[in-house]
């Protein structure tokens, strides 16, 4: 059997070669014995799916697996966003979640994810329990319930989630200010679950939208259904053949957002990030810093210098952001990977608010995405950045990492004031520009990260960092 591990998001696979059935059902078990060792049980979980090859059955899989065990599951009805999952479990006060799905990866990919009772992605200690248990495990030891049983005991029960969602949003976003816009917007969900969630939403707020690729495609296109600008063209000429302000995305299970202005130029979620933060503290009064991963943008450090606000910074992946919004501390949280959530709301990426605040912005602000960015450069100082990633051999990879942990005395003709290694190894250079190298811990694979306050630094720092990698 393919040995089982959860990444920064849940365990995913390729189907039928290490996302099986028998597989699955393992997985279940565990969350299952988890649940019951923890005393959480009787709280039932909900259990949702995306629009991926199989994923309903997966999810009739897992509700069988739960009423095996005498676990109730709320169902949904439908395909449905990840954060709405999150907020189900939340609102619903349940023992937590299990979402069928492999989120922005390749169509040939499916995943499951379990959330605890905070609605977040599980922290390491919880998913560490999880794959022990996984690994003690033998088919002969998953309990099961045929679906249509445990319907008639009542320990599988239809969930219907939306109306809830849109209310709970409805206190977050200013309705007023998108209702009386004019605002268009063209929306591509990427044959993915945001479809009768970001476009609904903005509808009824009174905004003209358009919907790109809103049915379901197993396929996706073609290609992974990310929202980053190579996935996106769809979306760009579609804004600029209608005229619209914005184009708004997000990926098959609408944790995650992307963005085009009005002359569709895609907006990189570092920019979007910033704006988004500076935007909250103008209008909404709250208190609070920004939490970000070690990865993204210091544009976020430079507002929150402004504001004297904190600044938390942490490894990459939102289960450790999620903290920050449970303890009320901050206003936003953010992750370069098109990852965003705000003060009252979840523990949990949210690509459809994301869309949904940057709609809301630009109506009030009455300028475009390109404007807004030159007011906030006005303010803070312009900041670009980059990511490329690099396939390494194994022998090729471990060789580079030996090497990053002694850092050089300068990096692009620039002298390193400090080597930060919470989560690989980030340069920070004498400028206020840096680089950080961080390996993937499932494939050969070295991100290299990159930003600098003009593109020509910018492309120095890319040199240097493929130069690196090159001479390793």
């Amino acid at each position: 059997m393919t040995e089982i591990k959860f990444g920064t998001s849940g365990w995913r696979g390729i189907l039928a070669e290490d996302f099986t059935f028998p597989n699955a059902r393992l997985v279940c078990q565990a969350i299952a014995d988890y649940l019951q060792q923890e005393g959480l049980a009787h709280q039932g979980v909900v259990i949702g799916y995306d629009t991926r090859f199989q994923s309903e059955a997966f999810a009739a899989t897992a509700a069988e697996v739960m009423a095996g065990n005498g676990i109730t599951s709320h169902l949904t009805t439908r395909d449905c966003p990840t954060p709405v999952v999150s907020y189900a479990i939340q609102a619903g006060k349940r023992a937590g979640g299990i979402n069928i799905t492999a989120s922005h990866n390749p169509p040939e990919y499916n995943g499951l994810k379990f959330s605890p009772a905070t609605g977040g992605p599980a922290p390491s200690t919880v998913t560490n329990a999880i794959e022990s248990r996984i690994g003690a495990l033998t088919p002969a030891a998953v309990k099961t319930m045929p679906v249509a049983h445990a319907r008639e005991k009542g320990l599988v029960v239809d969930l219907e989630p939306r109306a809830d969602y849109f209310e709970h949003l409805k206190t977050l976003v200013d309705l007023e200010v998108l209702r009386g816009s004019g605002l268009k917007v063209v929306v591509d969900v990427l044959y993915g679950t945001g479809r009768d969630y970001l476009d609904a939403f903005l509808q009824e707020a009174g905004v003209e939208v358009e919907l790109l690729n809103g049915y379901r495609d197993a396929y996706f296109g073609g290609h992974r259904p990310e929202p980053c600008e190579e996935f996106l063209q769809d979306l760009s000429a579609r804004v600029k053949a209608t005229g619209a302000h914005l184009g708004l995305a997000v990926d098959a299970d609408a944790d995650r957002f992307g963005v085009m202005d009005g002359a569709g130029v895609y907006r990189d979620a570092n920019t979007v990030l910033g704006l988004l933060f500076d935007y909250l503290i103008e209008t909404r009064g709250w208190d609070g810093g920004v939490a970000r991963s070690v990865a993204t943008t210091h544009l976020l450090d430079r507002i929150a210098a402004r504001y004297n606000r904190p600044v938390y910074v942490t490894k990459v992946g939102f289960k450790h952001l999620g903290e920050y919004i449970n303890n009320d501390q901050v206003v936003m949280i953010g992750e370069e990977s098109e990852g965003f959530s705000m003060k009252h709301h979840l523990p949990e990426k949210d690509g459809i608010l994301a869309g949904i605040m940057i709609a809301e912005m630009v109506a009030r602000k009455g300028k475009g995405l390109p404007e807004l960015i030159a007011d906030l450069f006005a303010k803070v100082g312009p900041v670009y950045n980059r990511r490329l990633n690099f396939s390494l051999t194994p022998v090729v990879k471990e060789r580079l990492l030996v090497r990053l942990q002694t850092p050089p005395t300068r990096f692009a003709g620039l002298a390193v004031a400090e080597h930060i290694t919470l989560d690989g190894h980030k340069y920070l250079l004498e400028d206020g520009s840096w680089v950080c190298f961080r390996p993937s811990g499932t494939e050969p694979v070295v991100r290299f990260y990159f930003e600098a306050s003009s593109l020509e630094a910018l492309e120095r720092l890319r040199g240097a960092g493929e130069a690196l990698i090159r001479e390793t």
